[in-house]
């Protein structure tokens, strides 16, 4: 049976479209992929500033065009202020925070948020703590009132605190259960030994001896108004928003912001053996301190780091996954802190190629290091920048994420504009000049975490291994 048109199709229409599709069947596939067009600046909208007289900051954004707004107080204060025995003591304080305030309940406060079209979180960083979330616009001054009354007025009810060890013992449990993280724990106590930045787990016992008195001591200490900055970034009345603000955060006081130590990370060419015995793979981490945002070099570390293994294009990522095989998703990255950053290489790898993959990852930094790239690969990398760059902050998020990031570090107010540009005004020659400057592997801190019987012997001739 011959198939008919549609009812209401006319029969030229139909022949029309089958004499297209013919035609495009016959068009040959052009051989190369169009060429990327000029890549376009990033612009952030300045934001309106304002400073309350308890010194609270506050910086407001329109942008976009849907009828959302995201609200967000960051506090600085956070897992760099605990002392010794008070690992994650910061995220119990925020987790009981949330539990509710004077006047409302955990639940009172989840179902207002939810009214507003949105929900509030509270979440503890390394160096900042942060309240907030996204509700519609027109609810965006009653969600300022919300956020707070839940920084200013918590009531950290006893009741609660049982549970939430509880998940914090849990969530230490699973940590502990995955190489990549016991990995991260030694790399960081050898590189910042006793300072905070050096403690990334406590100890169960830590957990359980907690109490609501200390978590009260914690945020009497290190929350107040005078270290913090709130940011509103979408579609709201800048009138009522301020408005709001004004009137939901007076009564705050000031605070005093609590002393921390300065980091001084050190590294030396040494490697930890961490034995897990019948492990498949092993897991690699290595790295050294490297200059943090403030440095006039640091926008070309981070090409030079995207070329070397901070992309799926990188040299590494290309030369023991793509060639090799040793590993599924090898990167690198430059870890960022307040006033520190480290860059490190991560890696899973087939535990009879651990030895093989040091060899490669250290040959493809001497060879970035004595040879300048070529310009074809640098403008690849340089487009995945500027790419992710634009996608990563192109939402309420991404814009609240970059003002709390150049606040944070002290940047200029324009950085996030002219990231991009100085992405693309990195040559190959200052890509090695950087290599050399700042990649510094023969201090490289190495742990593994893999069978020791069977690695040892193959990662002896990279450095003097630890005792444990």
């Amino acid at each position: 049976m011959t198939a008919r048109p549609r009812s209401g199709a006319p029969l030229a229409a139909v022949a029309a479209l089958a004499c297209g599709i013919s035609l495009a069947a016959q068009a040959p596939f052009p051989p190369q992929p169009p060429k990327p067009g000029t890549p376009k600046d990033f612009q952030v909208p300045a934001p309106k500033r304002f400073t309350l007289d308890n010194g609270l900051q506050v910086a407001m954004v329109q942008w976009g065009n849907m009828p959302k707004v995201r609200v967000s107080l960051t506090v600085r204060t956070g897992k760099a202020f605990e002392k010794a025995n008070e690992v994650w003591l910061a995220d119990l304080t925020g987790s009981l925070m949330r539990e509710g305030t004077a006047t409302r309940s955990a639940t009172a406060i989840s179902e207002e948020a939810a009214r507003m079209g949105g929900s509030l979180a509270v979440g503890a960083g390394a160096d900042t703590t942060g309240v907030g979330g996204e509700v519609l616009s027109e609810f965006g001054p009653r969600f300022v009132e919300l956020v707070a009354d839940v920084v200013r007025n918590p009531a950290f009810p006893e009741s609660e605190l049982p549970r939430l060890k509880s998940n914090l013992a849990r969530e230490l449990a699973v940590a502990l259960s995955q190489p990549q993280q016991v990995a991260l724990q030694k790399f960081r106590q050898v590189l910042y030994g006793d300072h905070a930045y050096g403690r990334v787990f406590p100890t169960n016992e830590m957990i359980q001896g907690y109490t609501v008195e200390q978590v009260r001591q914690f945020y009497r200490a290190t929350f107040g108004a005078g270290h913090s900055h709130l940011y509103v970034v979408g579609q709201f009345d800048p009138a009522a928003m301020e408005a709001a603000v004004r009137k939901a955060f007076a009564g705050w006081s000031k605070g005093t912001l609590p002393a921390a130590a300065a980091p001084k990370p050190a590294s030396t060419r040494v490697i930890h053996l961490i034995d897990r015995p019948g492990a498949p793979q092993s897991t690699i981490l290595l790295g050294f301190p490297t200059i943090e945002p403030t440095s006039d070099d640091y926008v070309a570390l981070t090409v030079m780091d995207a070329l070397l293994g901070g992309a799926f294009a990188s040299r590494i990522t290309r030369n023991i996954r793509e060639e090799k095989g040793y590993t599924y998703s090898p990167y690198s990255e430059v870890s960022v802190r307040y006033r520190d950053a480290y860059w490190a290489q991560n890696a899973d790898v087939t535990t009879e190629h651990t030895g093989a993959s040091l060899k490669e990852i250290f040959a493809e930094i001497d060879r970035l290091q004595a040879t300048p790239p070529d310009p074809k690969e640098l403008s690849g990398i340089q487009n995945y920048l500027a790419g992710t760059w634009v996608l990563q902050n192109s939402s309420r998020g991404g814009i609240l994420s970059q003002l709390r990031y150049v606040d944070l570090h002290g940047l200029p107010a324009d950085y996030p504009n002219t990231y991009v540009k100085k992405v693309f005004a990195v040559t190959p020659q200052q890509v090695s000049e950087i290599a050399r400057k700042y990649v510094k592997d023969e201090q490289a801190t190495i742990v593994i975490v893999g069978d020791r019987k069977v690695i040892e012997e193959q990662v002896k001739p990279f450095g003097r291994i630890a005792d444990q």
